[in-house]
C-alpha cells in the first residue's frame, strides 16, 4: 500500500502543481456577508426514515464513532450494533464487515479528529489520522443509523508518507473544533447548499458558484493546495475561488456519486464524498486569468479516479473558510462500492 500511496502523492502533488506547503497557516474567519439562499434541490438529502432510534443527538453520534473506532482496532466488530443487512463499503470495495480495515488497524487516531455529527439524517461523518498495518493513515469515515443498530458503514483508507503531510496533520485547524454561536448559525439545509456548491464549482470550472472566503485554505491528504504563499507556482498560491476559475482543474472529467447529506450546524461542518474521474482524453488544457500562461501540458498522467471526502467549514456569514479532503487513487472507471 506504500507504493500506491507514493503515486497517489506524486500525482496530486504534479496535478496541483507543488501547492504543499511550507508553514503553517491558520487563518482567521472573514464576517460580514449575506447569507446565500438554500436550495431544495442543491444537496441530496437523504434522511433516515422513523423508528426506534441508536441515536439521536449530536453527542451519541460522536460517542458511537469512537465506539465504532475502538471496535475497529480491536478487530471486534461484534461489540457493535450492526443490522442483519449492514452494508459495508472500503475504498469503493462492497466487503464483509470484519474484512479490509477491521484486519489491519492498529492503533486509534491521535489528536487529528473531525466529527460532523448529523442527528437528522443519522449519519457521523469523522476524519482521522490512525496506525494501520503500524504506519500513519488517513480514515474517512461515514456510519448511518437506522433504527436501533448500524445500517452503513464506508471508509476512505489512504496511507501517508510524507513528512510534510504529517506535519500538518498533527491536529485539525481550530475552525474545525470552533463552535458557532447559537444565533448565528445556519439551518441545516444552509449548510448542505453551501457544501455542495463547491462540486459544481470544480466540475464547471467557476469559482463564483461557491461562496469561498477570502481565506479559504484547502488541505488534500495533507498537503495545502490553495491560499499558499509559499507555493512554487501562482496556482498553488491563489484562493479556492480564483484557482479553480483558471481551468485549472478541466482535466477532472467528472465528479460521480455526490452525497452531500451531512452537516452540523453546531460546528458550521458539511461532509461531502464524491467520486473524481480523470480520463486525460484531452493531452492540453487552457487556463485563462493567469499572465503567460495559456495552457497547461497534462500528458504525462495516466487515467485514475479518487473517491474523496471533503469537509467544509462554514462561517455563519454562509462562506466556506476551510477544506479538508482525503482522497484515494483508484482505477479509471472504477465502480462507486454502492451500485450508483
Amino acid at each position: 500500500m506504500k507504493s500506491a500511496n507514493v503515486l497517489l502523492l506524486m500525482v496530486i502533488s504534479m496535478l496541483l502543481a507543488s501547492c504543499a506547503v511550507t508553514s503553517d497557516s491558520s487563518m482567521p474567519m472573514q464576517t460580514a456577508s449575506t447569507r446565500p439562499e438554500a436550495s431544495e434541490s442543491t444537496a441530496m438529502v437523504m434522511d433516515a426514515p422513523p423508528g426506534p432510534d441508536l441515536c439521536t443527538t449530536r453527542d451519541c453520534l460522536m460517542g458511537l464513532v469512537d465506539d465504532y473506532l475502538a471496535a475497529l482496532v480491536a478487530g471486534e466488530p461484534g461489540s457493535l450494533p450492526f443490522a442483519d443487512d449492514a452494508i459495508f463499503v472500503e475504498n469503493v470495495m462492497r466487503k464483509t464487515i470484519g474484512e479490509g480495515l477491521w484486519q489491519s488497524a492498529t492503533g486509534l487516531p491521535g489528536e487529528f479528529r473531525i466529527y460532523v455529527p448529523d442527528p437528522v439524517s443519522k449519519q457521523a461523518g469523522f476524519m482521522g489520522l490512525m496506525e494501520v498495518n503500524g504506519e500513519p493513515a488517513l480514515l474517512a469515515l461515514r456510519l448511518q443509523v437506522e433504527g436501533d443498530g448500524i445500517n452503513a458503514a464506508e471508509h476512505i483508507v489512504v496511507p501517508v508518507t510524507s513528512d510534510r503531510a504529517l506535519g500538518k496533520l498533527i491536529r485539525p485547524r481550530p475552525g474545525f473544533h470552533m463552535e458557532i454561536d447559537e444565533d448565528e448559525r445556519l439551518s441545516r439545509r444552509e449548510l448542505l447548499s453551501i457544501g455542495y456548491s463547491y462540486y459544481p464549482a470544480l466540475d464547471d470550472n467557476d469559482g463564483t458558484l461557491a461562496p469561498f472566503a477570502d481565506d479559504c485554505l484547502r488541505i488534500e491528504n495533507g498537503m495545502q493546495t490553495s491560499t499558499n504563499p509559499n507555493a512554487a507556482t501562482v496556482f498553488g498560491k491563489m484562493n479556492c475561488g480564483p484557482q479553480i476559475s483558471t481551468n485549472y482543474f478541466q482535466y477532472i472529467d467528472s465528479i460521480d456519486n455526490r452525497r452531500v447529506n451531512v452537516a452540523d450546524p453546531v460546528t458550521g461542518l458539511v461532509m461531502g464524498l464524491s467520486h473524481f474521474r480523470h480520463g486525460f482524453e484531452q493531452k492540453e488544457t487552457p487556463i485563462v486569468g493567469v499572465e503567460g500562461i495559456t495552457t497547461r501540458d497534462v500528458s504525462m498522467f495516466d487515467p485514475f479516479d479518487m473517491p474523496a471526502m471533503h469537509i467544509f467549514k462554514v462561517g455563519p456569514e454562509g462562506q466556506i473558510h476551510e477544506i479538508e479532503a482525503v482522497g484515494l487513487l483508484a482505477p479509471y472507471m472504477s465502480p462507486t462500492g454502492w451500485g450508483f
